[in-house]
């Protein structure tokens, strides 16, 4: 692999560092006493005191036998004031006018220790003393640079660049690092408001041998000792259940969830979603918790119920809105599917102008409907009610009317965000169920259930008692917390395509010779007089031209009667 000028220049610094009996990699721990945030928040307390910090060196500005520098922390960043005298103990002052000077670069990791003080312009700095190199950085980070008026130059802001090197996203944009503290904020808020109320956080099975609890395309895998394939987790629902059936009144689950379908701004196929089933609870209740539960995760991320996604304020303060989807859908299009056969919904939704095919079922052509014409209108949280029984094949049927089912979704801008059942504990029914989605699936529907779980339906047939559960896309719910349109801005590590590995190309001494020539006239020249000019005989010359031009390095073109060489 070849090194650029920068990343030569950091190797030689890292063995003169050596040369001098400096460790660039330090094994001994490093202790810290505070942290840039505390001394900028709280001056009068840190002022003339001695401090400890770490972190890597962000900038420098040598000024002779003084200059300043800038750290960043975990926490934040902080000005640096270095004096030679001071930090250099030897007559030739080495640490000052070698070491910090010349081998420290922008992205080494350093300790200081000093004493805190504002400069003669206000700025709090700490006065340093000591300085101890804790790594070396090979490579150069981007240098994202802020004017007087606040606009950012040379930003690190290709998103795919970004995303496979988040490491150094997180350093130099400090906006990405305070989503994903929001992030574990919201897993807290969550999981303490689950805990107050007694409920149990458990851990179910990713590798699974049949893909249940949703209907969605499973990554398969092997096990080789027991010979048999295993599906990744594609949803964590039937055994939650299973432990309520066992004699938990609450549990619930944060889990990994692996869907082998399609990548966008809004899916990821390794995502995170939280499951919670409550026993003696129906979807009504459900509904009054789910509203309070994500008025409290707003809060404790935000510090208020009203957030930000784009152009939309949505306010997370209980209570929201709740709509059937028979009345949405007749609200939206005019159209009552009441009492319609597949056929008068096959119709419909072909009038609408939706796309749809000969295996769609009710709840398929129900759903394609809503999605179509009526789930985008929902920007602040609104629950949607009452779904068709063919669309909820693990929830309870209406007590009032046995053509739906009692189930919601909650709606925030345009999309799902949650989705909730009274769970159905009758296994008869469950059987029928379940033997109706393979109906579908074999008609075409891929949406549609493929497996029978046997023993989740013996363990409904001990019993299970009356119980709701919620499901909660974790990932897109922080997105709309942290004004975040993209899924893979709220993933630390999204899934990304294979990284295109950059070919080396070793030229010939002509063909650099003629890429300088070009690169000194503006990248292009007439091909006479870069011929020339570049003194090469016509065998060497036709060799190399027709290197570069194998290489997609410059093309030759007309202009005029001239023939010209640019480079590409």
């Amino acid at each position: 692999m070849a090194l650029s000028e920068q990343e030569i220049l950091r190797r030689e610094a890292l063995t003169e560092l050596r040369n001098l009996g400096i460790e660039p990699y330090p094994a001994a721990e490093f202790i810290t006493t505070a942290y840039s945030s505390e001394i900028l928040a709280d001056f009068e307390k840190f002022e003339g005191k001695e401090v400890i910090l770490a972190g890597r060196l962000m900038g420098k500005r040598i000024m002779g036998k003084a200059s300043f520098a800038e750290l960043k922390d975990a926490e934040g960043r902080i000005q640096i004031y270095v004096s030679r005298d001071d930090i250099s103990t030897d007559e030739e002052k080495t640490m000052y006018n070698v070491v910090f000077k010349k081998l420290l670069d922008i992205g080494d990791f350093i300790g200081v220790r000093g004493t805190v003080f504002k400069t003669q312009v206000g700025e709090i700095s700490v006065h340093i003393y000591g300085l101890t190199v804790l790594a070396k950085a090979l490579k150069p980070l981007p240098i994202v640079k802020t004017d007087a008026d606040g606009k950012t130059h040379d930003a690190f802001s290709d998103p795919e660049q970004r995303y496979r090197r988040r490491y150094v996203d997180l350093t130099v944009n400090d906006h990405v690092k305070e989503t994903f503290i929001k992030r574990t904020k919201m897993f807290n808020a969550m999981r303490s408001f689950f805990n107050d109320k007694g409920y149990l956080e458990v851990e179910t099975p990713v590798l699974q041998p049949i893909p249940g609890g949703a209907a969605a395309r499973p990554f398969i895998t092997h096990h080789n000792s027991l010979d048999i394939p295993l599906y990744m987790r594609i949803a964590n629902e039937l055994y939650l259940k299973r432990l309520i059936v066992g004699g938990f009144d609450g549990v619930y689950e944060f889990s990994k969830n692996f869907r082998n379908e399609g990548m966008d701004r809004t899916h990821n196929p390794e995502f995170t979603a939280m499951e919670i089933y409550v026993a003696y609870k129906d979807y009504n209740w459900m509904m009054n918790f789910t509203e309070n539960l994500l008025e409290h995760c707003a809060i404790a991320v935000n510090g208020t119920s009203d957030a930000t996604f784009g152009e939309h304020q949505i306010n997370f303060k209980a209570p929201y809105a709740r709509v059937t989807m028979t009345d949405s859908i007749k609200h939206f299009t005019g159209f009552d599917i009441s009492g319609k056969s597949e056929a008068e919904l096959f119709e419909a939704a072909r009038g609408m102008g939706i796309d749809v095919d000969a295996s769609m079922g009710k709840g398929k052509l129900i759903d394609e409907i809503f999605g179509a014409k009526c789930e985008g209108n929902y920007i602040q949280p609104t629950f949607i009610t009452d779904y068709p029984k063919e669309m909820s094949p693990l929830c309870k049927q209406h007590r009032d009317n046995p053509d739906l089912t009692e189930r919601f979704e909650l709606m925030v801008c345009g999309k799902e965000v949650a989705n909730a059942y009274s769970e159905l504990n009758d296994p008869i029914d469950q059987r029928e169920r379940f033997e109706e989605q393979l109906r579908l699936a074999e008609k075409g529907d891929d949406e549609a259930t493929q497996f029978i779980d046997e023993d989740f339906l013996r363990a409904l047939e001990y019993g299970m008692p009356p119980t709701s559960g919620l499901g909660i896309g974790m990932d897109r719910l922080i997105m709309y917390l942290t004004n975040n349109a993209s899924i893979q801005e709220v993933l630390l590590f999204p899934q990304m395509r294979p990284e295109k590995k950059q070919v080396q190309i070793e030229l010939l001494d002509e063909e650099k010779l003629i890429l300088a020539l070009l690169q000194t006239n503006e990248n292009k020249m007439d091909l006479g007089v870069l011929k020339i000019k570049s003194e090469l005989s016509g065998k060497k010359w036709d060799a190399a031209m027709k290197g570069l031009a194998k290489h997609g390095m410059v093309k030759v073109s007309l202009d005029g009667e001239n023939k010209m060489v640019e480079l590409v």
